[in-house]
């Protein structure tokens, strides 16, 4: 029997909770659904008897993305949603045509977060039929509606073993590509035809300043009376000055579990320096402090920044653990054009969109008349062996005797781990949700 929703998700921390209330909600309205990782095996049954009628994809940007997201994962599929989880960008990122869902991609329905986005990308050709605005589904569990669905802090703080009576602080990391190999570097700027070499030199000064203003003040009588928790951005799993600063001080944590909105709505105090999720911090009425102690080049600093209130220096960092109400760092009407967040939650709007594309005659909606796809059986016999070694636990990563190839493989490894959601722990993330439905 086809099935009727396929949800592809890349990153478990920035997607996962909200695709599964979207889950739900579809098979509230009586349609199936199913979650894949975009590294899972590729299986037959979803190419033949359970092929998807809706593939409904992370991203969508152009041939490449139609043929790696939908072909590889369930052959020729005309009915394509775009969750389009990286909507504000930088400026260069903005004029740039990868970003901008072009070529085949354009024949997808693009859901956009706000206005801004829409514009963007209509300007940039995608017919305007072919988007919907339907509000940020990740704050959707900020609304009233899931008063209590995060943990309080206390809560929070025996869990993880932390000091309830101490202040907690959250630092929430961009630094992405800050230890990415030169390699690395090179294949992001040939997938997003956007030069990242700069960015990493800037990553990685303004991550070994900022950890270093952390280290001389976790050091003072101060310092000792936080539990300073660092949220790793999900590409970010190997830099080196992390686990020596975990194990220089015992309230320095990297702590990896459950979602930045838990750790926000849970912190006493919080700091950023780029990340989108400065939104999260906003629609759960929090505020927070921007660590700049060196200018982001325009082409990389996200647009929601603009003109942003920032601290530079170590003295002024010191004094940010001081104030009680801090005055929001970005204009709140920039961020609003960029999230449309009406009184009707996300999740219903973007179902409603979802269940529009289901039923729909395909019409002139077929990616596939435009350009010619091909099936990487590269990717789906080394999918099989690296998911068979991560059954085993045998990470080729440490196996050096293959050279780059052990690399290549020890890479992909790391994605599959950091990436699977156990089964009971899928059932967790449902049963949560369902008390608030």
């Amino acid at each position: 029997m086809a099935l009727d929703f396929l949800i592809l998700y890349e990153h478990i921390v920035r997607e996962y909770e909200s695709i599964t209330l979207l889950k739900r909600e579809l098979e509230r309205r009586g349609y199936t659904a199913e979650i894949r990782q975009l590294l899972d095996r590729k299986k037959l049954k979803y190419f033949t008897w359970k092929k998807p009628k809706v593939l409904v994809a992370s991203a969508m940007y152009d041939d490449k993305t139609m043929n790696s997201f939908v072909y590889n994962n369930v052959g020729v599929c005309n009915k394509v949603v775009n969750l389009h989880w990286e909507q504000v960008l930088s400026e260069e990122q903005e004029n740039s045509p990868f970003f901008n869902c072009g070529q085949s991609a354009s024949y997808a329905m693009h859901t956009c977060w706000g206005t801004q986005a829409r514009d963007r990308i209509v300007k940039y050709g995608v017919p305007i039929e072919n988007t919907a605005i339907t509000g940020p589904i990740q704050m959707d569990f900020l609304r009233d509606q899931f008063a209590g669905y995060y943990k309080p802090k206390a809560e929070l703080c025996r869990e993880f073993g932390l000091d309830e009576n101490k202040k907690l602080v959250l630092y929430i990391s961009s630094f992405s590509t800050a230890y990415m190999t030169d390699q690395e570097v090179e294949e992001l700027n040939k997938l997003a035809g956007v030069g990242f070499d700069q960015f990493k030199i800037t990553s990685q000064k303004t991550m070994n300043t900022t950890l270093g203003w952390v280290d001389e003040y976790l050091q003072t009588e101060e310092g000792q009376q936080i539990e300073f928790v660092y949220r790793r951005h999900p590409s970010e799993w190997n830099s080196p000055i992390l686990e020596k600063m975990a194990a220089k001080h015992k309230n320095f944590h990297l702590i990896t579990d459950y979602s930045v909105k838990q750790w926000i709505t849970a912190a006493d105090t919080i700091f950023s320096w780029m990340s989108t999720s400065i939104a999260e911090i906003y629609f759960a009425k929090k505020s927070c402090f921007v660590l700049r102690p060196y200018p982001i080049e325009w082409e990389y600093d996200p647009v929601v920044y603009k003109d942003c209130d920032h601290i530079d220096n170590y003295d002024d960092f010191v004094k940010c653990f001081g104030v009680e109400n801090p005055k929001f760092p970005i204009d709140e009407q920039l961020m609003l054009s960029h999230y449309d967040f009406t009184d009707t939650p996300s999740y219903i709007r973007m179902a409603d969109v979802l269940e529009k594309v289901l039923l729909e005659d395909e019409g002139d909606r077929k990616p596939f008349d435009h350009f010619k796809p091909k099936f990487s059986w590269l990717k789906f016999f080394s999918l099989i062996g690296l998911h068979a070694m991560y059954a085993i636990r045998l990470d080729p990563g440490k196996m050096k005797m293959f050279g780059p190839l052990s690399t290549w493989a020890g890479r992909i490894y790391g994605h599959i781990k950091n990436t699977r959601v156990s089964p009971e722990k899928q059932q967790e993330y449902m049963d949560n949700i369902k008390k608030f439905m």
